[in-house]
């Protein structure tokens, strides 16, 4: 064989193993890349996934919000409902004691109310105020309590009584007005568990 043919097979076998060396190379670099794609991939979904995951959390956090800030707008309007009626109620019931502030009954009332008003304050030495009109009432029946006095000077209320132990330390709302005031937060209540709030 001539030395030009030697070359040319050496060539051949130099070219044949670069070859082989580039294709191997090349399929290497492409299964790499391939792999990475594929975990990028992965990657992307999970991103995708965790993305659509937080949008439905928010979605339903704010569905959540709405629903609540209705529904508290709507209890706020009942109660506001409820106040009302409980407030014309007590209105009718005023109207009421206003014209019905004369008469037996209305004397057994008062009296009861002093007896109260003793036993509150713990003694029978009380001085007893009223309002202009009930005056005649509480002088017919303050004679049943001893050491009861009634008062020169008179209150401004719908009727009933204020009592004072003699000496001014301690006293005892008992109006008609008090008594309205401290029944109003539990008709209030019972209003309000009738419509279940």
């Amino acid at each position: 064989m001539s030395s030009g043919q030697n070359l040319d097979k050496t060539i051949d076998k130099v070219l044949i193993e670069a070859e082989s060396e580039i294709v191997k190379s090349l399929k290497k670099s492409l299964a790499e890349a391939q792999n990475t794609l594929d975990s990028n991939q992965n990657v992307l979904e999970q991103v995708y996934e965790n993305i659509i995951a937080e949008g439905k959390k928010e979605s339903e956090k704010l569905e959540k919000q709405i629903t609540g800030n209705a529904d508290l707008s709507a209890r706020n309007s009942q109660l506001v409902l409820v106040e009302e009626s409980v407030q014309k109620v007590f209105q009718k019931a005023i109207e009421k004691i206003k014209e019905s502030t004369s008469g037996a009954s209305y004397s057994q009332l008062i009296t009861k109310l002093i007896q109260e008003s003793v036993d509150v304050l713990g003694t029978p030495n009380i001085v007893i105020q009223t309002n202009k009109k009930d005056k005649d009432t509480v002088k017919s029946v303050i004679s049943k309590f001893s050491g009861a006095t009634l008062s020169d000077e008179t209150i401004d209320c719908l009727g009933g009584v204020l009592a004072k132990t003699k000496d001014g330390l301690t006293k005892f709302d008992n109006t008609i007005d008090s008594r309205i005031d401290r029944m109003k937060p539990l008709i209030r209540k019972d209003i309000a568990s009738k419509f279940g709030r």
